[in-house]
């Protein structure tokens, strides 16, 4: 039986946090590609530290000319993300970071794996297992913990760069602990807060003073109360951050993407991979599932796998666990799910429109939990499949 009385926790990281200046400059690699050529293979990796960024990677597009002319352009794309996330840092500046770019053309044996020809479907990018999970307990059919401690953060970043709050830095981490009755959240017990300061006098009750109203009116009413435990700042100042602070790479933060711990993960990250590659757009596929799953209300809760073999277009699995909560047996949902849509990595990139430059607004605050936007963006945030998967049962 599971447990319905509990205290569950999740963190989340700023867009300034060192492994998310890595993943932002990864992603807007992806998406410069992306505008260029729909069809564009993108594998970026960035390593940030002090002053000094280092992308490599595979990339490839169908004219060579013009991914040599792109190659010249990632210097500028990279420093275009840092001065968005903020950072103005005497060793780790926007304009004066030494950017060096390793990228290089995609390897021709991973591309007859992956691309169609005369006697084969187009294939996986690789092999792997994926995970989706959705759950009732938010409007947003994810888990609190997760989706509330983005929420502060993104609300930290919003007073940061519009001028209220001039003294907060770019890099921030927070984490909620979330108790639960009767399977359901209902308060904060501790909330912890750590956000970079660029007033080096200001104390640690000095920057509670300062976050805690954007904290209170993020969280849903009545969730902090008198026994709510803060920690703010718990280690003192905090001026020096980002990659100067600590060491950035792609792809560290895959908890923080996706459901705080409260999910499996199949373990590959998402961030400077173009949707051919499974890692990410079966992720999405199996995030949109299980929310269109417990959105058609045949479960509360659902956890969807879906597993892919490198040149093998199909899945070779799908499974769904609702949680002791379905209202019908999980063979069948497995069943409906795989008539509902096409779960190959062409069927996924058309279903969901991502073959689009929308990925570096995912690179921080998560990838799931999120509005589906007009252009295209989060669009396996949608629950536009409910009645399809009601109708295949």
């Amino acid at each position: 039986m599971a447990r319905s009385d509990y205290v569950f926790t999740s963190e989340s990281v700023s867009e300034g946090h060192p492994d998310k200046v890595c993943d932002r400059i990864s992603d807007a690699v992806l998406d410069a590609f992306l505008s260029e050529e729909p069809e564009a293979r993108v594998a970026c990796e960035t390593f940030a530290t002090t002053n000094r960024i280092v992308i490599g990677g595979e990339v490839g597009l169908s004219d060579q000319a013009k991914l040599k002319d792109y190659m010249g352009r990632i210097e500028d794309i990279a420093r275009a993300a840092v001065k968005d996330i903020g950072y103005e840092q005497e060793k780790f500046h926007h304009a004066t970071v030494e950017v060096t770019n390793l990228l290089h053309e995609q390897s021709a044996h991973i591309a007859q794996g992956v691309n169609a020809s005369e006697n084969k479907d187009e294939g996986a990018g690789d092999q792997g297992i994926m995970f989706g999970y959705a759950t009732d307990e938010t409007p947003e059919l994810m888990p609190a913990p997760i989706l509330y401690a983005h929420a502060i953060l993104r609300r930290l970043a919003e007073v940061r760069k519009s001028g209220a709050e001039p003294k907060l830095g770019p890099d921030a981490k927070s984490q909620i602990s979330v108790h639960y009755e009767g399977g359901k959240p209902v308060g904060v017990t501790q909330i912890v807060l750590s956000t970079q300061h660029l007033d080096e006098s200001m104390t640690s009750d000095d920057v509670r003073a300062v976050v805690e109203p954007y904290i209170r009116e993020t969280l849903p009413e009545g969730w902090i109360s008198a026994e709510t435990v803060w920690h703010v700042n718990p280690t003192g100042k905090f001026v020096i951050g980002g990659p100067d602070g600590d060491a950035g790479l792609t792809g560290r933060k895959i908890i923080v993407d996706t459901y705080g711990g409260a999910a499996p993960h199949g373990g590959g990250a998402f961030s400077g991979k173009d949707p051919t590659k499974v890692d990410r757009s079966a992720a999405y596929a199996a995030r949109y599932l299980a929310k269109n799953v417990v959105a058609a209300g045949l479960a509360q809760r659902c956890t969807l796998q879906l597993s892919y073999a490198i040149g093998v277009a199909r899945p070779l699995s799908i499974y769904v666990d609702t949680h002791g909560t379905g209202e019908t047996e999980e063979a069948a949902i497995e069943r409906a799910v795989a008539k509902a849509m096409d779960l190959t990595p062409r069927g996924i990139r058309t279903h969901l429109g991502l073959n689009r430059p929308i990925y570096a607004r995912t690179s921080a605050y998560g990838h799931f939990g999120r509005a589906p936007e007009a252009d295209g963006g989060f669009s396996w945030e949608r629950t536009d499949l409910a009645e399809a998967l009601k109708a295949a049962l």
